[in-house]
């Protein structure tokens, strides 16, 4: 899979987005209500990945700087968000590259921490999550008192 640096706001990644969307609104009845502007992915506080396989595009992630402390988040926080693999390819180890190239550009520019929102519907974000070293911490955001939120970070 060939990952491009793109804006979040790119054709291909509002493609993916509202794929992803769609999956919340399977499984939790609604989409993602977090206020997200997309020039908060664009660097140096923040970034947006696209991949591609045989020219289409098929996953997508960023995140967003935090640098102010709020419910659990701290200073110098990067929050993932829209991280997504298309269904037909999932289990193929995708997110994990995504995962990957988030965490070296979050690190490469100063960040030092990973956090994300998940929702207790997601077992495949789960695993990917704890098994890439994540762990929970508390709530935080539009989600922090949501029964099927669940919050992870991971010390970059």
């Amino acid at each position: 899979m060939e990952l491009c640096t793109l804006p979040y706001d790119h054709p291909d990644a509002v493609k993916l987005i509202a794929e992803l969307q769609q999956v919340f609104v399977v499984r939790y009845g609604d989409e993602d209500v977090t206020p997200v502007d997309p020039a908060q992915f664009a660097a140096p506080a923040g970034h947006f990945v696209v991949g591609y396989l045989d020219g289409g595009p098929v996953a997508c992630g960023g995140w967003r700087a935090h640098d102010e402390a709020l419910d659990s988040l701290r200073p110098g926080d990067a929050e993932i968000k829209r991280m997504y693999v298309v269904d037909a390819l999932r289990g193929r180890g995708l997110s994990r590259l995504v995962l990957t190239a988030l965490e070296d550009a979050a690190r490469a520019v100063g960040r030092r921490r990973m956090v994300l929102e998940t929702g207790d519907r997601q077992p495949e974000a789960i695993g990917l999550y704890t098994r890439s070293g994540y762990t929970r911490i508390d709530n935080f955001g539009v989600y922090r008192d949501h029964p099927n939120s669940l919050c992870f970070a991971k010390e970059l």
